[in-house]
């Protein structure tokens, strides 16, 4: 795909505010869509070309519903945002079928033995997660400034759809919570003394916030370990990997197993209670 393409569709989504994690989704679907039409530009293609490529993916490739639907929100993205060409419905479109299938939850005793076969940081998180009902991501954006232990409360910002919302802090994990803190401030006090610039921050706030990058109230909770490459380098957020693999390696332990389709990483309820 040529790159002033992928810069016109960076260009949109930085403009519309759609999540960086959307931008990277809607850049794979129109690569792919591209790809398959042997690299042909989408000026010179149009909605049979698209519902080709959406009736292949259910077909031949065998996708999920919702790996479909996303697949058709990139390629109208395109053509409507970027592109300005307003296309046709495809009503042709093999679609894929939505799965029936019942999910697999883990009782509040198997979620407590998965969390105490964790440590460090990955058990906090996971321990977040669970009391709090945050997303993994949601997790891992986290700032010093979103957990209030006054009010015991979590504010998490930019979550899914854009939006903003309050959440409960789990009053027993507030002195772990306290231990990490004081590892952030560690690291911060270690950058600031090497002349490192800081963590990485969204929007304008930078220029708002004069110093912000180097101020406590904007480091993250769970800041990456892996040490910027140069002075001018921002630290960011750890891995979601790691946490991910731990959960799901733990929760295939003890995962009350319904069918062969079920998987150990399927969300357990939420609620207020820790380990």
């Amino acid at each position: 795909m040529a790159r002033k393409l992928v810069d016109a569709i960076s260009d949109v989504c930085r403009t519309e505010h759609y999540a960086y994690r959307t931008e990277e989704t809607y850049l794979k679907w129109i690569k792919r869509f591209i790809a398959f039409h042997g690299n042909k530009h989408p000026r010179e293609m149009g909605a049979d070309e698209a519902q080709d490529f959406l009736t292949h993916l259910a077909v031949q490739r065998k996708v999920s519903a919702s790996s479909q639907n996303q697949a058709l929100s990139a390629i109208l993205f395109l053509y409507k945002k970027v592109l300005d060409i307003e296309l046709p419905w495809m009503v042709d479109v093999v679609r894929a079928k939505r799965s029936r299938r019942v999910p697999v939850v883990l009782t509040r005793a198997e979620v407590q033995k998965v969390l105490a076969c964790m440590s460090g940081n990955a058990w906090l998180m996971a321990s977040l997660c669970y009391g709090s009902g945050l997303r993994l991501v949601e997790c891992l954006r986290l700032r010093i400034k979103d957990v209030d232990f006054e009010y015991l409360q979590i504010t998490v910002r930019d979550g899914k759809g854009s939006k903003d919302r309050v959440t409960v802090l789990p009053e027993q994990l507030i002195p772990a919570i306290e231990r990490q803190m004081d590892d952030v401030r560690r690291l911060m006090e270690k950058d600031i003394a090497l002349g490192r610039n800081g963590v990485s921050l969204p929007g304008a706030i930078d220029r708002k916030i004069r110093n912000a990058s180097h101020s406590w109230p904007w480091q993250y909770l769970f800041p990456s370990s892996k040490r910027p490459v140069s002075t001018s380098a921002r630290r960011r957020i750890r891995s979601a990997t790691p946490s991910q693999r731990i959960c799901s390696k733990e929760a295939a332990t003890f995962a009350p197993f319904r069918n062969c389709s079920a998987t150990p990483t399927s969300r357990p309820r939420r609620s207020t209670r820790t380990s």
